[in-house]
């Protein structure tokens, strides 16, 4: 039989506690109750991949799972009782434990449960195959659902009929694009991504939240570009980001293959910058429909208003652009333009020094300080100016000449130009 036994997550003493505590009377009568692990932890050991949250299926109602906790000294946080939920706390590590459902209704965006005791049950109201993997507390791997099997072959497909899955919660769309990210190979599930498309529309119906949320760890991928592609091939792409373009998806090969080769962590944001265009009024009003956060709509407007950079250009004229712009956005056209640059240089010569020189000045632009100009407002009234408007014009004036000249006047200098303005 299929195990995790083996795996370090799995002998966790803290862990082994929480099984123990929820399987002391397994099979002892009416009272009795069982649980295992299910979902991510399963799957990605199944994979090969890192583990983090461990998240726990029990046929013991919430308030059964309270009362042991209580009974054994273990911190229980009772975080949605509702859904059956209750986090168990052993040595600081939170462990979900949750009371195995069944749908009794739903509307494409919330569900109404109730108890089972029903594996099964719970098994088929999951989302996909891969997800409803349980390991029981000797670590045999229990399959209801036909997920082994995908997970073999790295098939992301929804348990049972896909529209009907996806009828249930319309989110299942992004997720089954995540997933395929993440974890799938080949080509998408012919069922799932026929019923993708065919309810795309009904994205329209969930919070901006739930979407950007989705979609922000989908672009997070080690490689989205697969999914992109198929996304926007259905069209769902095109339902959430209408000002995603197809030669912005293209590029993304290129980009994910120069994060990989310098190092650079995935970001959700570079991704979104590379499919979309730099349209600072549009993607103002994409970070208002998708309501991302005041960074990230900061981050964006940042790249969108910054002019493509010269590669040509010298060291020293680098770091005025880089004073008179910021770093922030420059960094962002940098790092795209590189990725497509690099994409080209295996068969242009031509591009291959271009990389070269956008590589150096994004190296700068990655260790750049900001110089701090050494006169303010306070010495150009000392100087003899009264406060106004003409404060500022001085100030902006001597501040033109010191960033012209790289920098290099200090402060008496620059006290000793101000003195002659004001003559």
């Amino acid at each position: 039989m299929t195990g995790v036994a083996d795996q370090a997550w799995f002998r966790d003493p803290a862990l082994g506690r929480i099984l123990a505590l929820l399987n002391a009377d397994h099979g002892g009568g009416a009272k009795g109750g069982e649980a295992r692990v299910v979902g991510g932890a399963v799957r990605n050991s199944l994979m090969g991949l890192p583990v983090s949250d461990i998240d726990i299926a029990t046929t013991l109602r919430p308030e059964a799972v309270m009362e042991r906790a209580a009974a054994a000294g273990v911190k229980a946080v009772p975080t949605g009782l509702q859904h059956g939920t209750v986090t168990l706390v052993i040595d600081g590590k939170p462990f979900e434990v949750t009371t195995l459902r069944t749908d009794v209704e739903t509307d494409g965006r919330h569900a109404k449960v109730a108890f089972s005791t029903d594996w099964k049950a719970d098994a088929e109201r999951r989302d996909l195959t891969i997800n409803a993997l349980y390991a029981d507390a000797e670590g045999e791997v229990v399959d209801l659902v036909g997920g082994l099997a995908d997970i073999e072959t790295r098939n992301i497909r929804f348990i049972g009929d896909a529209a009907t899955r996806i009828a249930e919660d319309h989110l299942r769309i992004l997720r089954f694009f995540r997933f395929f990210a993440y974890y799938g190979s080949g080509r998408p599930d012919a069922e799932g991504l026929k019923a993708c498309a065919a309810a795309r529309s009904k994205l329209k119906t969930l919070s901006a939240e739930r979407v950007w949320s989705e979609l922000r760890k989908l672009l997070g991928a080690a490689d989205p570009g697969r999914a992109l592609l198929w996304m926007r091939q259905v069209a769902v792409l095109t339902e959430i980001l209408p000002e995603s373009d197809r030669w912005g998806i293209d590029a993304i090969p290129s980009l994910v293959a120069t994060e990989k080769a310098l190092g650079w962590a995935p970001d959700p944001l570079l991704r979104l910058a590379a499919i979309v265009p730099p349209d600072a009024a549009r993607l103002e009003a994409l970070a208002a429909r998708l309501k991302l956060s005041n960074a990230e709509a900061a981050t964006l407007k940042a790249w969108a208003i910054t002019a493509p950079v010269n590669d040509e250009m010298t060291s020293a004229a680098f770091e005025r652009l880089l004073y008179r712009n910021g770093a922030e956005g420059i960094t962002m056209r940098l790092k795209l333009a590189l990725g497509v640059a690099r994409g080209k240089a295996e068969s242009d010569l031509d591009e291959m020094a271009r990389a070269a020189r956008l590589g150096k000045l994004l190296d700068q632009a990655m260790t750049w300080k900001k110089p701090q100009f050494p006169v303010n407002g306070a010495d150009v009234i000392a100087a003899g100016i009264p406060s106004g408007p003409r404060v500022g014009e001085v100030l902006a004036e001597l501040e033109n000449q010191w960033v012209e000249e790289n920098f290099a006047s200090d402060r008496e200098v620059l006290l000793a130009r101000l003195r002659q303005l004001v003559q």
